[in-house]
């Protein structure tokens, strides 16, 4: 059985009882009002699902019903079908601008009612459910938004409080390492201390060292992870390298003493020299510490359409396919049984690059050592 009510708007017993029997036997439920007055008042208190509307009745026409209807918002989308003797086209054209959907012409045949009401009730019941789920769409969106602001503004205050917390471990952890330094000289300068207190302080300066080197990985991702304001400019890259391998890298380089071939000129890319020195020092300290022995490293560059590549390229022990796709994961690190890191480095060469326009890869074998490259615009 339809649950769906339908209306019918009549002046004439006969045709009333005509409809309302033959809708109420097909499993409809019938409403009837026999002028428009009433069929206003009976909207009022229950909303039918459509209604058939006479259009010559006493008192207010069906057009003026009609235009009633469809000016109030809680019975505009209520489906209308006139019910007329008139084949006047000017009249249908009349019904139709005010907001009909259709019309049936009398003398009224069953099986066209039933056509074109279940049409248009099937249209309507469409029409509601692509408004419902318009507006569970609506309110989801403005959930979604209404949460995305709020993660907007506690990752705000969790990066304000990050880069406090990071700034103020800088401070004591310098002084941490100042002062293992300053006892290490005053031991190297002849006081007698037992060996494994050297080892100590030795050990509380290395781990020193790498706490802070965390922190600042730490805070430079975060910078590169935001929309920092950066200018590009014409990289000098020898100039960035020799600033990597002379301040940076010293001690690595000391303790590995590499072989190193580098170009005669390099070309020049667009970049930000602070991030890019970054990428470097990642390159090159990777590739001493991974490398052969002794290692062997030789650093180029290629032009690529409108980018630069630069490259590193170690003699090490290679990575198989598997290795190389975890490669630019943060924390993750596939040599441990090699040097201790963080994992962060790789991570951070790939947001840099990617954040100034460019983009980062591997080639290796196994057995026959890996070129780490990242390209800039030119």
């Amino acid at each position: 059985m339809s649950e769906d009510n339908i209306l019918i708007v009549d002046d004439v017993p006969a045709n009333v009882r005509v409809l309302y029997e033959f809708l109420t036997q097909t499993g409809f439920k019938v409403r009837v009002a026999k002028d428009g007055y009433g069929a206003l008042k009976t909207v009022e208190h229950a909303r039918p699902d459509l209604i058939l509307l006479d259009v010559m009745m006493p008192g207010i026409d069906g057009f003026e019903v009609c235009r009633c209807l469809k000016e109030k918002e809680d019975t505009r989308d209520i489906p209308v079908i006139f019910m007329t003797a008139l084949a006047d086209t000017l009249d249908k054209v009349k019904g139709f601008s005010l907001g009909a959907v259709d019309y049936i012409t009398k003398p009224i045949q069953h099986e066209e009612v039933l056509a074109r009401v279940s049409t248009h009730l099937s249209l309507r019941k469409l029409q509601k459910q692509l408004e419902s789920e318009i507006c569970v769409r609506k309110s989801m969106e403005d959930s979604l938004q209404q949460h995305a602001k709020e993660l907007e503004k506690r990752n705000l205050e969790l990066d304000a409080f990050a880069r406090t917390v990071a700034h103020d471990l800088k401070n004591p952890l310098n002084g941490v390492i100042g002062f293992a330094e300053i006892l290490l000289e005053e031991c190297e300068e002849g006081t007698i201390v037992r060996k494994d207190i050297i080892e100590h302080i030795q050990w509380v300066m290395k781990a020193g060292v790498k706490m802070r080197n965390i922190v600042d990985a730490l805070l430079l991702l975060a910078g590169v992870s935001k929309n920092v304001h950066f200018e590009t400019a014409a990289l000098d890259m020898g100039h960035i390298i020799s600033q990597v391998i002379e301040h940076r890298l010293t001690q690595l380089f000391n303790y590995y003493r590499p072989q190193v071939i580098l170009p005669e000129v390099w070309l020049v890319a667009q970049g930000y020299a602070p991030w890019v020195e970054e990428i470097w020092a990642n390159y090159l300290s990777n590739a001493l510490k991974y490398g052969g022995n002794p290692p062997k490293i030789e650093l180029g560059a290629s032009q690529e359409e409108n980018q630069v590549r630069f490259w590193v390229r170690d003699n090490g022990q290679g990575l198989a396919l598997e290795a190389q796709q975890q490669l630019f994961t943060p924390f993750t690190r596939l040599h441990k049984e090699r040097a201790e890191g963080h994992g962060l480095g790789l991570s951070i060469v790939q947001q840099v690059a990617e954040k100034l326009g460019g983009s980062v890869g591997v080639e290796s074998e196994e057995g026959k050592g890996s070129l780490f490259y990242f390209t800039l615009p030119n």
